[in-house]
């Protein structure tokens, strides 16, 4: 299983920083709309791994995050994901909105969900919206469609 973060930084005027990813060519998340984050590099903890994630994709510098839960991806290449989510309203900086991996956009947090996003984005985005405490949340895609969530030992109707 590989390890990732996804966080959503949250300005004061209620809107999240999100990247429509459209610039890579080979790019699981081709044309939908996510917050900012990435997989793990050798050696980093899930915090570190935020912390350098927005810093490379923004050029901010988090003075403060908050845990919000964990994502198990499953899918039918074969290829498992633990992706932990955080979310974030303390940085330092202006946001670079030119980034190599898709074009930034401050977005209302409410218009969020009719983006372009995965379907199970749309579950532990609802949770954000609720300040839901820390949880885990189980996603099985089969050919990029939602086929089962589980959230915190419960499964949800998909």
């Amino acid at each position: 299983m590989r390890s990732s973060t996804l966080g959503y930084l949250e300005n004061a005027r209620g809107e999240y920083l999100m990247m429509h990813r459209v610039k890579k060519k080979a790019d699981v998340n081709k044309d939908k709309w996510i917050g900012v984050g990435g997989h793990f590099e050798d050696g980093e903890s899930p915090d570190e791994c935020f912390r350098r994630e927005v810093l490379e994709e923004t050029g901010l510098t988090l003075a403060s995050f908050r845990f919000r839960g964990v994502v198990t991806f499953l899918n039918d290449d074969g290829q498992g994901e633990y992706m932990y989510l955080f979310t974030a309203s303390d940085w330092t900086g202006e946001p670079d909105m030119d980034c190599d991996e898709g074009d930034l956009e401050w977005v209302p947090k409410e218009k969020v969900p009719g983006l372009p996003v995965w379907e199970g984005d749309k579950i532990f985005l609802k949770l954000l919206a609720q300040d839901a405490p820390p949880f885990l949340l189980t996603l099985e895609y089969r050919n990029d469609r939602l086929v089962r969530a589980v959230l915190d030992g419960e499964n949800l109707s998909v």
